[in-house]
């Protein structure tokens, strides 16, 4: 299924590349289907990235677009914090998945935030986590940050 296209002058060259390269990598994925690994740490601290960055961008043209249009900065608002909760689940899984290393370390290596974490992958994860809490937390309320449901209400 083909998605519609944007006019090339109406989209920015870098998003296109990265939406292309995660296509590529989930195609790639899906070919294998039984031979394909379980998620590691490296997948998902990338995943993480990327959701992260998106989550910056979404700040950004959520802010820009609320003043002129509220009902369209409310939907992109509400996006950005569905987002937030998907990186948060990412974060979260990334922890609980095994390391390489032996027992002591996957103890060293849990996300606490009271002291930093032993290094990378760890260490830039749990950094570019916290500074999007900052974010998130500064713009949204408990409520906004429930789970969302599309359930029909009748």
């Amino acid at each position: 299924m083909n998605s519609p296209r944007t006019p090339e002058t109406d989209s920015s060259p870098y998003l296109r590349a990265a939406s292309a390269g995660i296509r590529h990598h989930t195609h790639a994925y899906a070919a294998k289907n039984t031979d394909t690994p379980p998620a590691d740490r490296v997948h998902l601290d990338a995943l993480h990235t990327h959701l992260t960055t998106l989550h910056q961008l979404l700040d950004h043209l959520t802010e820009a677009t609320r003043p002129p249009h509220p009902a369209a900065g409310h939907r992109l608002a509400t996006a950005h914090t569905r987002l937030w909760q998907a990186a948060t689940e990412i974060h979260s899984a990334f922890h609980l998945l095994p390391t390489n290393t032996t027992a002591e370390t996957d103890v060293a290596s849990a996300c606490h935030p009271e002291r930093l974490p032993e290094g990378p992958p760890v260490l830039t994860i749990c950094q570019r986590h916290l500074t999007a809490s900052h974010i998130i937390r500064r713009k949204t309320t408990p409520t906004d940050l429930r789970t969302h449901t599309t359930a029909c209400a009748r």
